[in-house]
């Protein structure tokens, strides 16, 4: 990564939850083990059925989430500038139940493939902890949406107090 692109990035990681409690200088090596790959709208990111091998932090733009429906393709949530994407896929190995594509016009994500991911593990255990917060964060986030969710549809669909 070039050094201007990587003196953009530094003040954005710097607003981020994923690197609240890292140093200037520790986001700096953390942009070392990561690259910057660029989306037009609508373009694939990750497909259904891939096992994820890197795991993305939003840059610019933003990304949906997409289920198909028998040919027939479902948004079923967005992820923002800040956001982690697709790691599930990347820590449990499972293939991806869903499709992820930009929607933005300009989509800029921070990529951080497995191998680099491994190397930081042994080489900066510190910043792949905070990484990993962030993940369980993310996944948090996302079981108590579907939670809200299912259960506001269970009150909508059997009526209150009832199932």
């Amino acid at each position: 990564m070039d050094e201007e692109l990587k003196q953009r990035l530094i003040p954005f990681l710097g607003r981020q939850h994923l690197c609240a409690s890292l140093t200037v200088r520790e986001v700096e090596t953390f942009l070392d083990f990561t690259d910057l790959v660029r989306f037009r709208k609508g373009e694939v990111i990750a497909e259904v059925g891939e096992v994820g091998d890197a795991l993305y932090v939003v840059f610019r733009g933003e990304v949906g989430f997409y289920y198909d429906d028998a040919g027939r393709e479902l948004e079923v949530g967005t992820a923002r500038e800040g956001e982690l994407v697709g790691e599930m896929s990347f820590f449990d190995r499972r293939p991806r139940s869903l499709r992820i594509r930009a929607k933005a016009p300009r989509t800029e994500l921070l990529r951080l493939t497995r191998p680099m991911y491994q190397r930081l593990k042994v080489e900066q255990p510190f910043i792949a902890v905070n990484l990993l917060e962030q993940a369980i964060i993310s996944l948090d986030q996302l079981l108590r949406q579907v939670s809200a969710e299912e259960a506001s549809l269970a009150h909508y669909v059997y009526g209150p107090g009832r199932r």
